[in-house]
């Protein structure tokens, strides 16, 4: 059994700031202050990826029904335009891998946020399928701010907390999701009722939300956030350096540590309590540096077998997450089609899906440090797997069930969609907590390849929605299957103990 590092009392700790002194990254959790750096940018990565959602997502809510009417879209069109969006990600997210790695995570995604705003502010232009195609490609830049966002609470949280960290970043930031399907559609109805055409509502919805959010948090990050527990991203090699060599070689041991330190802010605001923890068991993972991006690295990286395991197993659960995301509200819209049942509840209802993100994704980074502290990272493995397998079930069940009823009831479609949708986005929590064991001298291009992969799994799952017939039976059968062989088939690969 694999013997982890952690903290001393092996729970995780909200309060005290906890230091690991061999890299400077913090091994609790002190989000709920912002008195200390590691909560700050804590908070500024999870934003930065949750306002991406409003300008990313904002179309999918409004799609099915008034975009649809108003630019006169046929189907084929409407999901021609949700795969184009995934493919700008897809794209973007490779790029911001070695960027982070060279630049630091910070000023990535204060770019990222302001390229992202500008089609967002002419996104009211559009006026024909092609105009939406290349708006929504443009957008879709924004979903490059999960790789800095992953990559962010990494460089900040040691190994025994960061799947937790990760997760939390990623859930809350992916419930962004969930939330733009309530505000869009909320604001858009309100909007009519103040007397706005619909071809008007809709457009003068982006120039409210998405553009003066995503420059206003651009900005807090810049003034607000930082590189590095080192401070710039050009000094954390220091980090590494200022230890004793005797405490970076591995299964060496910090031999004297004042256990309780106190830093008193210059400013003048209340003291921050922080505890140097005695670090045992040092590993690579405890020591990485992020490498600038080279032919090399990327050679390294590419040709390691760790790199797929994460990468292919988020293809299958978030790629299904951001089929879902795009296409449930026009799948429930077409299959309760009623005088009763309209765009605004589709909308409403398919938005639980993303907003689940807030408990299910933290969940599963929660699960993946667990057992991490006695099974090491091959617990994370087989967890991870386990998760992927348990939503393919579940799809193929939520499918047949659809295909084998001509009036299928919304209450259960609704629990099935639920129960699968914790299994999804567990399993995407549970991932981020396995990446930073696998490269972690090049977290920022890991991180984009692994994220890359998930808008490749997007694609793919959004495609099977594309040209399967309504009611979209077949299309979640036919991706619980895709889901179940991949997954068992990462079985084969093997991952380091620690």
């Amino acid at each position: 059994m694999a013997q982890v590092p952690s903290t001393s009392s092996g729970k995780l700790n909200f309060k005290d700031v906890v230091i690991n002194p061999v890299n400077l990254r913090c091994s609790s959790l002190p989000i709920f202050s912002l008195r200390n750096q590691y909560s700050i940018n804590f908070h500024l990565s999870w934003l930065g990826f949750f306002v991406a959602f409003l300008s990313w997502f904002a179309f999918s809510p409004l799609i099915p029904d008034v975009i649809k009417t108003d630019l006169n879209l046929s189907s084929a069109q409407v999901g021609n335009s949700n795969v184009i969006s995934l493919c700008a990600t897809l794209v973007v997210r490779v790029i911001a891998g070695p960027l982070v790695d060279r630049y630091g995570p910070r000023k990535v995604m204060v770019i990222l946020l302001i390229l992202g705003a500008i089609p967002s502010g002419l996104a009211g232009t559009v006026s024909t399928a092609n105009g939406l195609y290349i708006i929504r490609f443009f957008i879709g830049i924004l979903g490059g701010t999960f790789v800095t966002c992953q990559a962010w609470t990494t460089a900040f949280f040691d190994t025994n907390v960061v799947g937790t960290a990760n997760a939390l970043a990623g859930g809350w930031g992916n419930s962004g999701g969930g939330f733009t399907f309530i505000i869009m559609i909320a604001l858009f109805n309100r909007l009519v009722e103040d007397g706005l055409t619909p071809h008007v509502a809709w457009r003068a919805s982006f120039a409210l939300v998405p553009v003066p959010i995503l420059l206003s948090v651009a900005v807090a990050t810049l003034v607000f956030g930082t590189d590095h527990p080192a401070g710039r991203w050009a000094d954390r090699h220091k980090a590494i350096a200022a230890v004793p060599e005797v405490a970076i070689k591995e299964d060496a041991e910090l031999a004297s540590y004042d256990s309780t330190k106190h830093a008193e802010k210059k400013d003048g605001s209340a003291e921050v309590e922080v505890t140097i923890a005695a670090v045992q068991d040092f590993n690579n993972v405890s020591v990485a540096v992020s490498r600038p991006f080279t032919t090399q690295v990327a050679y390294e990286v590419m040709f390691n077998p760790l790199t797929w395991l994460p990468a292919l197993a988020y293809l299958t659960t978030f790629g299904y997450e951001l089929a879902i995301d795009a296409n449930l509200a026009n799948v429930l819209f077409n299959l309760m089609r009623s005088p009763s049942f309209g765009q605004t509840k589709a909308g409403y209802i398919a938005g639980i899906f993303g907003f689940l993100n807030i408990f299910t994704r933290p969940l599963g980074g929660y699960w993946g440090d667990l057992i991490y502290r006695r099974f090491g990272v091959p617990g994370k493995k087989y967890l991870l797997i386990a998760f992927g397998v348990a939503q393919g079930i579940l799809s193929l069940g939520l499918g047949v069930y659809i295909d084998k009823h001509d009036e299928p009831s919304l209450t259960i479609i609704i629990v099935l969609f639920v129960i699968l949708a914790v299994a999804n986005e567990a399993a995407n929590g549970i991932n981020f907590s396995l990446v930073p064991h696998c490269n972690p001298c090049s977290n920022g291009f890991m991180t984009g390849i692994v994220g890359a992969m998930g808008n490749v799994g997007g694609v793919v799952f959004a495609l099977v929605f594309r040209f399967q017939p309504t009611p979209a039976g077949k299309a979640f059968v036919t991706s619980g299957i895709i889901a179940m062989v991949v997954n068992v088939v990462l079985l084969a690969i093997a991952v380091p103990a620690l």
